[in-house]
Formats: C-alpha cells, sequence, structure tokens
C-alpha cells in the first residue's frame, strides 16, 4: 500500500477519533473511578448495564485514558471469542507477558460469562501486580465477588445508567438534532445512548421531522435486537410484552396471563439485564417498554387488545378487592396502562415512589388542615374543612413527605345521603351538589352522592407525587363505591384541568358554588349512566383506538324510579312486548337502563332488553321451569295465560307460580342492571 494511502487512512482514523471525543458526554464518575485505578496502580473494576446503555462507548474512552497515561492496552471483545480458558489466556496473552503496567479491557462479558468463575479464580490471580482490568457486561458480578473478603476490598462494581437529562441533551447537541426535535426524542428515549443515537440519525435525515416524532419501525427493530435479542420462546416473549405493558409485574400477576410456568416466567424476567425490581414487583428499562410496546401494537394489534384486556380485568379486580393501604398502589397499577388516554402522562409524573405518603386523618391533624385550607384557598375553605373534619373525619385523607413528615396536603370525599340544612350552611359547595343532582337526576333509596376536594401547596398542586396520590385515591373511591348515584369534584373555576377530566367523563355540569368568595365548579359523573365497568370500558376503546362516542355532560330527565315503581314497569314492560307504543310511554324507556342503549328508539331498546332478560332466566337450571313460562307467555304469543297453561301442560295454579316467579328473576336481575349497571 502505498504511503500517501497510509497518511490517508492516520487522517481518517483521527478525523473518527476526533468525532467520537466531540460526541462523548457524561460518565463523569466511571471516568474519576477509571482514573485512580489508573494512579493507584491496579485492580478490577465491573461495568454493567442494560444493552445500549453506553458499555463500549465507555470502554473506548478507558482505552485512550490508558493509552494517554503510556499503559500498554489489551482490549477484547467476548463477541469475537471463544467461551474457554485457553482461548481467553491466548487473547489476553500481552497482559500476561507484560509487567505490571498493563490495562486489560473485556467487552460484552455477558456471552463468555460461563468463565466468570474461573476468571475470578484461575485468572485474575496470576496476573502481574498493579495490573488493571475493566469487565464490561449486562449482568452484574455474581454474589461469590462479595462473599470473598480479598474480592470485596478488589473489586468495584459500576453499574452503568442512563445519562442524566443534562447529558442527554448534551449528547443531542453534539449531533446536531435541532431544538424543536429535542422534546419528543428525549420523551421515547430519556436518557439511553443508543436510543438517543438511533432517534437523531433518523430525525437528523426527515426535513419532515416535527415536535410530533415517534420512532420509525426500524428503530424499534434495532432497538429490540441490540436492547432485548432472542428469547427462549413465545411464553417468555409473552411474559416480556407482559412486564412492558404493566406498571410492575408481580408473579400473581404473571400468573393470571400466563398460568403455565408462571413462577417459571417471573424468574427469568427478573435475570434479565435490563429489568429493575421494586417492592411492588418488576419493571423493564423505560427504552426496553416503549420498544415492545411499539412492536407488539404494530406487529398484533389483537394480540395486543386481548393481552390489555386481561391484565385490566385483573387489575380492576384488583382495585375492588384491595384493603384500603392498597388501593393507590392498585389504582396507580390500572392507570398505568391507560397513560396514553386523555392527556394521562401530561398529568400524572409517574415518578417520586417513596417521597410521600398517604396517612389517616387524626383529630389532632385538624388545626394544619384548617390552616393549609386556608392558605391555599381561603378562610370560607377553612370553616368547611373544620366543619366535615368533625362531621365526616373518615372522609380525609393526609399528604406527608417521607424524609420530614411534613404535611404537603390533604383531600376530601364527602358521603352524603340525603339534603341537610346545616351542611348546606356550612359548605356551599355540598349544597350546589344536591341542586345539580335534583336537576340531573336525583337519588333513589340507598343511593348516595359524593363530593371530592383537595388542598395541595402551590408548589406541589402542578406534576408530583402528591397529585398522583390524590388522583389516584380520587379513582378508587369512584371505582369502590356502592350504591354511589353521582360523584363531584369540586375545582377552582379557572382550573386547567377541564378537558383533562372531560376526556374522562368528568364534565361541568353548570350550577357553581361560591364559598369564600371564591367560584367552584362541580365537575359531575353519573354512575347510574356509565358504571364503572362501562367507564373502564371505554377507556380501553380510546387506547386501542377503537370507535368511542365522545362524552358529554349528563343529561337532564333521567327517570329515576323506586324499586317498587321498577318492578311495575317490568310487569306492564313484559305484557306489552308487542305494542311499541305502550313500550314507549313505559317509565323504564326513561331510565338509565334504556337511556344508554336506546340507539334513538327506547321503544325497541326496552323490547330487546326485556327479551334478554327472559332468556337470561333459563340459564340457570333451577329456573328452567320458570323460563318457559315467561316464553310461554310473553314471547310464544299466546292469547291468554289459560292458553300458555294449556300450551304448557301445566296446572293453571302451578303455572302462574312459575310465571309470577319468573317475572320476579327478570325484575330482580334488571334492577341490579339499572343500579349497578351489570
Amino acid at each position: 500500500m502505498a504511503a500517501g494511502d497510509d497518511r490517508g487512512f492516520a487522517t481518517l482514523g483521527r478525523r473518527l477519533q476526533a468525532a467520537r471525543e466531540r460526541a462523548f458526554v457524561g460518565r463523569g464518575e466511571e471516568l474519576a473511578a477509571f482514573g485512580t485505578a489508573l494512579r493507584s496502580g491496579g485492580g478490577v473494576l465491573w461495568v454493567h448495564g442494560p444493552g445500549g446503555v453506553g458499555k463500549s462507548t465507555l470502554l473506548q474512552r478507558f482505552a485512550r485514558e490508558a493509552a494517554a497515561a503510556g499503559r500498554p492496552v489489551t482490549l477484547l471483545d467476548g463477541r469475537t471469542l471463544d467461551p474457554t480458558p485457553a482461548a481467553f489466556e491466548a487473547a489476553a496473552a500481552p497482559l500476561l507477558a507484560g509487567g505490571g503496567d498493563g490495562v486489560l479491557l473485556v467487552d460484552t462479558f455477558e456471552r463468555v460469562q460461563g468463565l466468570e468463575g474461573w476468571f475470578r479464580e484461575r485468572f485474575l490471580p496470576r496476573l502481574p501486580d498493579g495490573a488493571l482490568v475493566v469487565v464490561a457486561g449486562r449482568t452484574p458480578p455474581d454474589v461469590m465477588w462479595t462473599v470473598d473478603p480479598g474480592w470485596a476490598q478488589t473489586l468495584r462494581p459500576l453499574p452503568l445508567r442512563d445519562l442524566d437529562a443534562r447529558d442527554a441533551e448534551a449528547f443531542l447537541d453534539a449531533r446536531g438534532v435541532a431544538e424543536g426535535l429535542r422534546g419528543p426524542l428525549l420523551a421515547f428515549a430519556g436518557g439511553h445512548p443508543l436510543a438517543l443515537s438511533l432517534g437523531a440519525a433518523v430525525a437528523g435525515k426527515d426535513s419532515g421531522a416535527s415536535a410530533r416524532w415517534t420512532p420509525a419501525q426500524d428503530v424499534i427493530a434495532t432497538l429490540l435486537d441490540q436492547l432485548v435479542g432472542e428469547v427462549p420462546s413465545p411464553a417468555h416473549r409473552h411474559a416480556l410484552e407482559v412486564c412492558a405493558h404493566t406498571y410492575v409485574t408481580t408473579e400473581d400477576l404473571l400468573r393470571h396471563v400466563l398460568p403455565d410456568d408462571a413462577a417459571a416466567l417471573f424468574a427469568w424476567l427478573r435475570r434479565l439485564p435490563f429489568v429493575e425490581s421494586s417492592r411492588r414487583g418488576l419493571f423493564p428499562h423505560d427504552v426496553v417498554r416503549e420498544v415492545l410496546e411499539a412492536d407488539l401494537r404494530w406487529r398484533d394489534p389483537r394480540g395486543y387488545a386481548e393481552m390489555h384486556r386481561g391484565i385490566g380485568a385483573y387489575l380492576a379486580e384488583r382495585v375492588r378487592t384491595a384493603a384500603d393501604p392498597d388501593v393507590l398502589e392498585a389504582v396507580g397499577s390500572l392507570f398505568h396502562l391507560h397513560r396514553s388516554v386523555g392527556g394521562t402522562a401530561e398529568q400524572i409524573s409517574w415518578r417520586g415512589d417513596g417521597e410521600v405518603y398517604e396517612d389517616l386523618f387524626r383529630p389532632a391533624d385538624v388545626p394544619a388542615l384548617v390552616r393549609m385550607a386556608a392558605e391555599v384557598e381561603n378562610a370560607g375553605s377553612a370553616a368547611a374543612v373544620a366543619f366535615w373534619a368533625a362531621r365526616q373525619p373518615e372522609a380525609f385523607r393526609l399528604y406527608r413527605r417521607t424524609r420530614t413528615g411534613e404535611l404537603v396536603g390533604f383531600c376530601s370525599w364527602l358521603r352524603l345521603s340525603r339534603p341537610s340544612a346545616e351542611e348546606a350552611a356550612a359548605d356551599p359547595i355540598t349544597a350546589t351538589a344536591w341542586e345539580n343532582a335534583r336537576a340531573l337526576g336525583p337519588l333513589r333509596p340507598g343511593e348516595h352522592l359524593a363530593v371530592g376536594r383537595t388542598w395541595v401547596r402551590a408548589e406541589e398542586s402542578a406534576l408530583s407525587p402528591v397529585s398522583d396520590l390524590v388522583q389516584w385515591r380520587a379513582i378508587g373511591y369512584c371505582l369502590r363505591a356502592d350504591r354511589m348515584a353521582w360523584s363531584f369534584m369540586a375545582m377552582r373555576d379557572d382550573t386547567p384541568m377541564r378537558d383533562y377530566l372531560a376526556a374522562f367523563d368528568f364534565h361541568d355540569v353548570g350550577g357553581h358554588a361560591r364559598l369564600g368568595g371564591t367560584e367552584y365548579a362541580l365537575f359531575a359523573h353519573d354512575w347510574r349512566a356509565v358504571p364503572a365497568d362501562a367507564w373502564l370500558e371505554r377507556l380501553d376503546r380510546l387506547l386501542l383506538g377503537d370507535p368511542v362516542d365522545a362524552p358529554g355532560p349528563p343529561a337532564a330527565g333521567l327517570t329515576v324510579l323506586t324499586r317498587e315503581e321498577f318492578t311495575d314497569a317490568v310487569r306492564r314492560g313484559l305484557r306489552h312486548l308487542s305494542r311499541p307504543a305502550e313500550l314507549a310511554a313505559n317509565p323504564l324507556a326513561g331510565t338509565r337502563l334504556v337511556a344508554g342503549a336506546s340507539g334513538g328508539d327506547p321503544a325497541k331498546a326496552l323490547r330487546r332488553i326485556l327479551e334478554e332478560a327472559v332468556e337470561r332466566v333459563g340459564r340457570d337450571p333451577r329456573a328452567v321451569k320458570f323460563h318457559r313460562a315467561l316464553k310461554a307467555t310473553y314471547l310464544a304469543g299466546a292469547p291468554t295465560q289459560e292458553a300458555a297453561a294449556e300450551r304448557l301442560g301445566l296446572p293453571f295454579t302451578t303455572y302462574r307460580r312459575h310465571l309470577v316467579s319468573g317475572v320476579e328473576r327478570v325484575g330482580e336481575d334488571l334492577w341490579h342492571r339499572e343500579i349497578h349497571g351489570t
């Protein structure tokens, strides 16, 4: 090769080297540890972290630092080594044969992980005194390093994390990413170097890229290959997708979705280098979560929907059955499934786990609550807090900073069963809630309405762990409440959360209240019109891209019947199944039972609902004879009850007894659906 060619390659090498130097950001702690080891003469550093986090880049920087210090460097890569002691020793021969100033850098150690015991017990003790070794791999050193008192003093593990926010910005700046594109890139990649690099490369080539940038499938495929790689089986892949979809994964949740080998799959998940553990369960690295989610939704939309609904059903049941101290965790996990719906990601921080905790109310807390209410709102609000703290102390939850115990916020969920002049005088907000409920849909006997309020210090009122816990407590109350007709969330009229609340079917119903000189809007949801299961199903449809009608404010005029009136209307409806005019005039046509399914024709909807209820009676083997009486009388067109009894071959008194029992069954079924929605 000509000398000119050599000079050309040398120039290109220097140019590449300079570009790498300019692009390297952060890693101050790791560089300091390596520099200390260089100066002190030797030791073993073990860099570990998930794929794409920058281990190889860091080792290349270590190599340059060592060379600049005049130390001979041997760089090995597990991807090109045979995983045998002989092959490893042959590759590391320069270090073994040299003096005590050699530096050995071993990249991708997970590819030769089976050598770890030999490496620790046989190879490293033979190195010249003063040699420095750096191992980089996806997994941390095994426990045997730390239980050995010699290695515990010599080995220094260096877990490699994502770049922090400032370094991630510098990373994009070094790659020339325009300011307007950095937001969506950082939202997707966080501080993960490989994801940032791929995103920056694609965005830099796309002249049409904008603030709505999302990773293309080729970026996702590359990240999956680099971060996840091959998995042992489809069951393992499904377990990984479940882990990516949920906030945290427990073995119990995995057993619900994958009943076979859940314990083995959970054990496999917890050993993955990009999966971390918390007191609640397992969770993957954010970038791994996002690419697995995006890949499954693109590759198998039906499978994604089935997985989501299965996990959602499990978590919804957890919310309903959890003990009170566990409600917030259960709701947080459920809501995480819908984090892309209705601006949820912009209203919940999903951070600060453990920074703030929820505390129960104690009588000694009253002065602090009153002071906070006066500070963040006004004297009228403080007086209302004092009134309700004495009247419904169980309605209050407090939020304290874990480190200091300082009170940073509190909320109340008042349960109101009947209007009270005393309560209305003490708190006009509750009086307005009753006025709105009477105008839109009065309560039946045994039902109640709820009014939620929140008081949070100004510095915690936006995205914060406090606001997360307050929202989750509110959702938990709504999903767990028994016989709740209405829930009202009282907020200042100028609240910036109007659109967010409307997306979740909580609407300003018009009747506002004034308290202490401040105007409060009451955002309402009618749980009889849209019960909890239907509310969650709508969130599922929004997430999965299914057609969903835009929610609107609760409509006035919903018919509210007592139990006796409802049962009588069921009897009349069965008698008039073939008469549309009679069905249209039936009181049931204006109830929640029919209003949500009428499609503009309440008579037709009521007939279908009654016929379906008759058929459901027949599904109970103990009620077959009741079903036969109902069918012969109302569905088969018998002109009289006597004729129906004759068709069935029954004495009239026996037939009547069966018919009455059947009508009672239909009435009970439909009443339950009217009240509870299922």
